[in-house]
């Protein structure tokens, strides 16, 4: 989930609060810059999607794997 910050809003609030604009606007870009890195992180459902993915592919593999075998004990045996 990706969020937004409005730089221009956040540093005219900072400066109302008595910060100087050159620090607020430091401050600001490092506040956008953490949101935007922690976009990247996995979060627990995607996490469990992937999982869920995952277990269906061992699934598939397993019942072709079971497949194959049932196939050459049939052909030797």
């Amino acid at each position: 989930m990706a969020y937004t910050i409005d730089t221009a809003a956040a540093t005219d609030r900072l400066t109302a609060a008595g910060m100087d604009a050159k620090t607020a606007r430091a401050v600001v870009a490092v506040i956008a810059q953490a949101k935007q890195a922690s976009s990247d992180f996995l979060t627990k459902a995607d996490l469990r999607a992937e999982l869920a993915r995952l277990e269906q592919r061992v699934i598939l593999w397993a019942v072709v794997l079971a497949g194959v075998l049932f196939a050459a004990l049939r052909l030797t045996g």
